[in-house]
C-alpha cells in the first residue's frame, strides 16, 4: 500500500460560479486527474459539465440516517448517467455533496475505474472516519504492473486533495507507536474523581485522543445528548470506539481524533470542558493554552533575532 505524498505540491483550484458553495473544480500540477465537487442543489450544472460524460469515480457525502458523516464510493463509464440515477434512488436519498474524479487525458478505462474504486473503499475502511455507505465491496481488478503503478499514483493524488476540499474519510488516523519514533508532546488529562486518566497527541489539524485513554462512560453534562459532544459521545460508545469493560469502567479501543482540544476533553469527561486549561503538557501543569502560547512567544523571540 502506498503512502500519501508528502512533498510540496501547487493545488489550482477554481470556483466556476464564484461561490465558495458552488461547483468547484480542481486540478494538481503535472497530474492528468480533473477534480469536480459541488453541493446537491447543483447537480444540473454539474451532470452538464463535458467532464460528468466521462468514466470516473465519485463520492456522495452526507449524513447517514443515524445523523453521522456518511460516504458512498462508485465508478462508472459515464458519471453523469450515474448520477442521474443515484439522484433519484430513495436508498441513496443520504447525501448532499458529490465529488467526481476523471482524466484530462480520458485514458481512463472501466478496468481503472474498478480498480480506484476497490482501493479507495479499502482505504476508507482502514480510517474508520465515516460509515461507508457501500453494501459491498468489489474485489481489486488485475492490472498490468505498469497499470497498477500509475492508478497507485492517482490514489496518492486523491488522497492528497480530497481534505482540501472537506472530505476527510481517506485520511488515516495516526497510531499510537508513531509517538515512540517523534518529539511530539503527549497531553495527558487527568480526573481523580472519577479516575479519569487519557492521553492525546496533537497532529496537523486534529488533536488524537490515544487508544487505552480512559473516559466517562455516559454523558452528565447539560447539554442534551442529541447534540453536540452529548451525541459524539453517544456515537463513540455505540461504535465501539469507547468501550465499556466488565467494571463499567470505559476507555478508548482506538485511537480517536477530534477537530479541538475541548471537544476531546468533553468526550472524556462526559461534560463540557475547555480543553485547553484541562489538557496539560506530559510530566508538568503546563497546560495546553500555556504551551501553545510558547510556541508564539518563541516565534516572535526568533523573528526579533533576525531583525537584529
Amino acid at each position: 500500500m502506498s503512502d500519501v505524498t508528502q512533498n510540496g505540491r501547487t493545488i489550482r483550484m477554481f470556483l466556476v460560479d464564484g461561490s465558495a458553495n458552488g461547483v468547484i473544480t480542481v486540478e494538481i500540477m503535472n497530474w492528468t486527474g480533473h477534480v469536480v465537487v459541488g453541493p446537491r442543489s447543483k447537480l444540473p450544472e454539474l451532470l452538464s459539465r463535458d467532464e460528468a460524460k466521462r468514466t470516473g469515480i465519485y463520492f456522495l457525502a452526507g449524513l447517514d440516517e443515524s445523523g453521522n458523516p456518511g460516504v458512498y464510493i462508485g465508478e462508472t463509464d459515464n458519471v453523469a448517467e450515474r448520477l442521474r440515477y443515484h439522484a433519484k434512488a430513495a436508498s441513496k436519498d443520504f447525501w448532499e455533496k458529490v465529488c467526481f474524479i476523471t482524466s484530462k487525458d480520458q485514458n481512463l478505462t472501466k478496468a481503472h475505474g474498478r480498480y480506484l474504486e476497490s482501493r479507495l473503499i479499502e482505504i476508507a475502511k482502514e480510517a474508520d472516519r465515516v460509515t461507508l455507505v457501500n453494501s459491498t465491496n468489489p474485489d481489486t481488478v488485475r492490472l498490468p504492473e505498469a497499470d497498477v503503478s500509475d492508478m497507485e499514483y492517482f490514489v496518492d493524488q486523491i488522497r492528497l486533495i480530497l481534505p482540501v476540499l472537506g472530505m476527510d474519510f481517506l485520511r488515516p488516523i495516526q497510531v499510537a507507536e508513531t509517538v515512540k519514533k517523534s518529539d511530539e508532546v503527549i497531553f495527558k488529562l487527568k480526573s481523580r474523581k472519577h479516575s479519569i486518566e487519557a492521553s492525546a497527541i496533537e497532529r496537523d489539524d486534529e488533536f488524537i485522543v490515544l487508544k487505552g485513554s480512559a473516559a466517562r462512560p455516559t454523558w452528565e453534562g447539560a447539554d442534551s445528548k442529541s447534540t453536540g459532544y452529548g451525541q459524539l459521545h453517544g456515537t463513540l460508545l455505540k461504535e465501539g470506539k469507547i468501550s465499556l469493560g466488565s467494571d463499567g469502567k470505559a476507555s478508548f479501543s482506538d485511537n480517536v481524533p477530534f477537530k479541538s482540544p475541548s471537544g476531546a476533553a468533553a468526550v472524556v469527561l462526559g461534560r463540557p470542558a475547555n480543553g485547553r486549561l484541562e489538557w496539560r503538557v506530559q510530566g508538568t501543569k503546563k497546560t495546553y493554552a500555556d504551551w501553545q502560547n510558547e510556541q508564539l512567544d518563541a516565534l516572535k523571540d526568533d523573528s526579533h533575532e533576525a531583525e537584529v
